[in-house]
């Protein structure tokens, strides 16, 4: 799925593509700010994504063979969430509509004589 991919799907949910392009570019903006920044987007259900730094090594041109030294660099890592990886593990059923990364329903208590 791309972006315009994106935007058709939440254009259905809202019933307006002018507003869905607006929510899809507002929140993919805001979370590439918020980990530029440094910060760590965790989204429940669905994931995190975090800055990290990598050292500075020796690496090795495929082309060539030769060793160079590689600097220092910074890379965006997601790690799903449980429930992301259970939907796609086939460990929990994706359902039929409705939101599926959203926490299940609490269930409500019977009182005991």
């Amino acid at each position: 799925m791309n972006k315009a991919q994106l935007i058709n799907v939440v254009a259905q949910a809202t019933g307006n593509r002018a507003t869905a392009r607006l929510a899809v570019e507002s929140v993919l903006d805001a979370i590439v700010r918020a980990v530029a920044a440094g910060e760590v987007v965790s989204v429940t259900g669905f994931g995190s994504l975090t800055a990290e730094e990598r050292p500075a090594h020796t690496a090795r041109n495929p082309q060539t063979g030769e060793r160079i030294q590689v600097g220092v660099s910074r890379i965006v890592k997601f790690r799903p969430g449980a429930r992301f990886k259970d939907l796609v593990a086939g460990r929990r059923v994706m359902p039929e509509s409705g939101n599926c990364i959203q926490k299940d329903p609490k269930t409500t208590k019977v009182a005991r004589p």
